[in-house]
């Protein structure tokens, strides 16, 4: 087989929709990925990290690797189609961009090289054991391409990056009324801290600052904890706001439970250009975006250095939503451009040596 018609492609999508695949259960997805794959003329397998690896070779040449997620946060939204859109989730996040990638591998017969498509799992959790198991045990390619909702006429060029903290305090027990300060009322402190720490400027709305979430704290008058994220931008000192702030939080200890630099490349990169000139291909008018969230970019920007970008069909404002899901026409766009840019990204290559 050399590609997916339209029709076999939406019911690729609406396949994997159909199986819930939340962080830490994605095994029967995988199962079911590895069938597509092979049915679509790849080589397919699943890792020792439950990552489904598929590979298809058109002759010498560059490696590419497209690398999308198969979990989801938890939450039910039934599969359905009304019009144009595909329900379900995960059509976002990101099973539509890893169908997208399948799907193109597939089609891609203007390609003289190796494409490698992985479905990682794990990538909604604070530590991406799929992605960091794809860098360890994998060569780094030539060029990679990360599969997320950008939306289809738009490249993503970077993300902040990550420090995840947890704080925990214990008091000895006392009445609510004395003058001492209690586990529950630390634990409350330690995040107005960090937020005085950051400062005024601190913003989810911009790339160049600092973003903190509370993202939760339990507990009460003689044991609490409290977990914050904060999202950072390039060339941020982690170390010493994390310095900082467990000095200002004692008697607590503080945790970094997981850290990750933001990550950007320029807009001459070779995999943003080839998906650009693709994208126009198209009829579409090529943009591109940096993100204020975090992904597997970040995770195999850590050590690898090849050009890089982010694409993928599909709204990223309803990530995780209730309401999520992708109109069929961009999916299909999407599967269009990065069928083309896999042709326009093997010639530059090619004439760069890699």
């Amino acid at each position: 087989m050399t590609g997916f018609s339209d029709p076999a492609a939406i019911e690729l999508l609406h396949g994997m929709l159909r199986i819930p695949s939340p962080s830490f259960a994605e095994s029967e997805l995988a199962g079911h990925v590895v069938e597509a794959m092979r049915g679509a003329g790849l080589t397919a397998r699943i890792d020792g990290a439950g990552n489904v690896i598929g590979e298809i070779r058109r002759g010498p040449g560059p490696t590419v690797m497209l690398l999308g997620h198969m979990d989801t946060v938890p939450g039910d939204v039934p599969v359905r189609v009304v019009g144009d859109r595909l329900y379900g989730r995960g059509a976002v996040d990101a099973k539509g961009p890893l169908a997208t990638m399948i799907c193109a591998a597939a089609g891609s017969t203007g390609f003289r090289g190796r494409i490698v498509v992985v479905g990682a799992v794990e990538e909604e959790t604070t530590m991406s054991r799929g992605a960091v198991e794809i860098r360890r045990t994998h060569e780094p390619p030539d060029a990679l391409i990360i599969g997320e909702p950008s939306g289809c006429d738009t490249v993503v060029l970077g993300y902040k990056g990550k420090i995840d903290l947890r704080y925990h305090v214990r008091c000895e027990a006392t009445h609510p009324s004395n003058v001492v300060p209690k586990a529950s009322e630390l634990a409350a402190r330690a995040w107005t801290e960090l937020l005085e720490l950051l400062g005024p400027e601190a913003s989810h709305a911009r790339f160049d600052s600092p973003g903190p979430t509370l993202t939760s704290i339990n507990g009460e008058l003689t044991d609490a904890t409290a977990e914050f994220s904060i999202r950072t931008p390039p060339s941020f000192d982690g170390e010493r706001l994390v310095t900082a702030l467990s000095e200002r939080s004692a008697p607590g200890t503080l945790q970094v439970v997981n850290a990750v630099r933001a990550c950007r490349v320029g807009r001459n990169d070779p995999v943003v250009r080839a998906l650009s000139v693709a994208i126009r291909a198209q009829g579409g008018s090529p943009r591109a975006k940096v993100k204020t969230g975090t992904s597997d970019m970040n995770t195999l920007a850590e050590e690898w250095t090849m050009p890089m970008a982010t694409y993928g069909p599909g709204d990223s404002s309803l990530d995780h939503s209730d309401r999520e899901h992708i109109k069929l026409s961009e999916y299909l766009f999407g599967i269009r451009v990065l069928t083309r840019a896999l042709t326009e990204l093997d010639g530059h290559l090619t004439r760069e040596g890699r």
